[in-house]
């Protein structure tokens, strides 16, 4: 039998049954109970709901489900004690117990030999027990255990709010649940970022699962993560949209009521600790921003950049370097929620104090850079694929820059890196991460001016000729590109396009005569290929 011990600090309050069973009752020595029949394993001990007073032949209408029937067996003259049973436990009743009188004075065996067939539990109490004491004493261990149910809530609560104001956040508000009930717990917000963990360890995908099922309205109570692993899904926020989700890794279905209401309890908890989470990181976000804002305006603020990189932990007088990432691909992906956070987290994990900003383009971390450790060209791949696979896999590309000797110096590595991320961006292969320094020359020239100069370029010079293909089917613009992929070599790019060389020099005559550009002048020649590379991709 299970019993609960409630205490603080001062005294012990109480000793009482954890909940409503026949096992309980049974202990009860006022009720002079005897077990006839125990019926199926376990089912003494399992939660009764109530008692249910009856002599009707047929009580099944009338029982709950998991109530228990006291009776004095006054239906014996006219139903068979095998039929009453039968009754009895299509109802769902968890047991019966018979009432002893002076007529009756032994519980009938009959009775027993059915409670025992069926699995049922079957008690008697003695001549001198009225129900009414049963049912006083079930009410007394309801009460009892209303009451412990509510010490917990307040002990429990008591618990949260210290982990809070010490500042332990959410993985200590996690480890007061995790004393009371040994629960594999984790906190996902809706971007798929863990928050703090227990006694679980999710991979992304997981994390994935559990923010598409947190976007769900409402949520899920329950949420498959995949590989097998189900989750029940307690939303953490106060108003609107759950802001996150507290995670227990195990289906619903497995939890005991008393875990579920400290899972409630504790996600109530969760919603204070997010939102000051996410607010920390708003203005910390907001501050970074402004900081590169800062960097490149040039001399109007250069003077509070050394503040706000010391607010950040980076010496401004020291040694720095500049990273921008970005997700290859087209610019509608060119960053994901939480890369930032992501960046962060890697760095703080090599030791290296850094100020991180969001952009829609890319993310740009300026840190401090300890000279002869490492050099950025083999730190950067270790980053890319870091952060990719904390976000779910794909190809992040890092931008880099030469490091500078301190904070007046920021601007120029600034402006290349993210310059050369944008590059990286466009390429369908190759590095991950290169330097300014290290990028044709032509495409930095090219990424220099916006996209609708690049087209305006490339209209201006190839327009003619794609009117020209397009009101004729031709291939100029193909012969074209080939022949300056081939360097001029004229038989090479005959063969590549399975024509004579004679017809590749009427097609290039027909280019120089619409484009005026003469495909055997250097220049001529530099000006059709930057054309051609404006507006392709990479």
């Amino acid at each position: 039998m299970k019993w609960l011990i409630i205490q603080d600090d001062r005294c012990e309050l109480d000793i009482f049954p954890a909940m409503l069973t026949l096992a309980a009752l049974v202990e009860d020595p006022d009720l002079e109970l005897r077990v006839v029949v125990p019926g199926r394993e376990g089912a003494l001990t399992g939660q009764v709901l109530w008692v249910h007073n009856t002599e009707l032949p047929d009580p099944g209408p009338y029982v709950r489900e998991r109530e228990v029937v006291l009776t004095n067996g006054l239906w014996l003259d006219s139903v068979d004690p095998a039929d009453f049973v039968a009754r009895v436990v299509r109802a769902g009743a968890a047991g019966i117990i018979f009432g002893l009188r002076v007529e009756q004075r032994d519980t009938p065996a009959a009775l027993a030999d059915a409670c025992r067939a069926a699995g049922l539990p079957l008690l008697e109490i003695s001549v001198a027990v009225p129900f009414t004491a049963v049912t006083r004493a079930a009410a007394a261990i309801q009460a009892k255990g209303r009451q412990n149910a509510l010490m917990s809530l307040v002990r429990r609560g008591d618990e949260l709010t210290s982990a809070l104001s010490r500042g332990d956040g959410a993985s200590g508000v996690l480890a007061v649940l995790r004393r009371e009930h040994q629960l594999p717990l984790a906190v996902v917000d809706r971007m798929g970022r863990e928050l703090a963990s227990a006694g679980a360890d999710l991979d992304a995908g997981q994390r994935r699962a559990a923010a598409e099922a947190l976007a769900g309205h409402p949520p899920p109570l329950e949420a498959e993560l995949g590989a097998g692993t189900r989750a029940a899904l307690f939303p953490v926020g106060a108003l609107g949209d759950a802001d996150a989700a507290l995670l227990c890794l195990r289906p619903v279905a497995e939890l005991t009521r008393a875990e579920r209401d400290a899972l409630e309890q504790t996600a109530r908890y969760l919603s204070l600790e997010v939102a000051r989470h996410q607010a920390v990181q708003a203005i910390e976000m907001r501050f970074a921003v402004e900081l590169l804002d800062m960097v490149l305006s040039g001399a109007q603020r250069v003077a509070e950049v050394p503040g706000r990189l010391r607010a950040f932990g980076v010496d401004p007088d020291g040694p720095l370097a500049v990273f921008a990432l970005a997700f290859a691909g087209d610019d509608d992906a060119a960053t994901r929620p939480g890369m930032a956070e992501a960046v962060t987290d890697f760095l703080l994990a090599d030791g290296l104090p850094a100020v991180v900003a969001a952009g829609s383009r890319d993310v740009v971390a300026v840190l401090s850079w300890r000279p002869g450790a490492r050099s950025p060209a083999t730190f950067a791949p270790r980053l890319a694929a870091a952060v990719s696979h904390r976000l779910g896999g794909g190809r992040v590309v890092v931008g880099l820059a030469d490091p500078v000797s301190g904070a007046a110096d920021l601007r120029t590595p600034l402006s290349r890196s993210r310059e050369a991320c944008r590059v990286l961006r466009g390429r369908r292969g190759g590095p991950v991460a290169a330097s300014f320094a290290e990028l044709g020359s032509y495409r930095l020239l090219l990424e220099s001016h916006d996209e609708q100069w690049r087209r305006a370029f490339a209209d201006a010079l190839l327009g003619p000729l794609r009117e020209h293909d397009r009101a004729r089917d031709g291939a100029l613009e193909t012969t074209l590109r080939a022949f300056l992929d081939h360097d001029g070599q004229w038989a090479a790019t005959a063969a590549a396009l399975y024509v004579h060389v004679n017809t590749l020099r009427n097609r290039l005559a027909k280019v120089t005569e619409l484009t005026g550009r003469d495909v055997g002048r250097t220049a001529d020649r530099v000006d059709l290929f930057l054309a051609l590379e404006a507006t392709q991709p990479g």
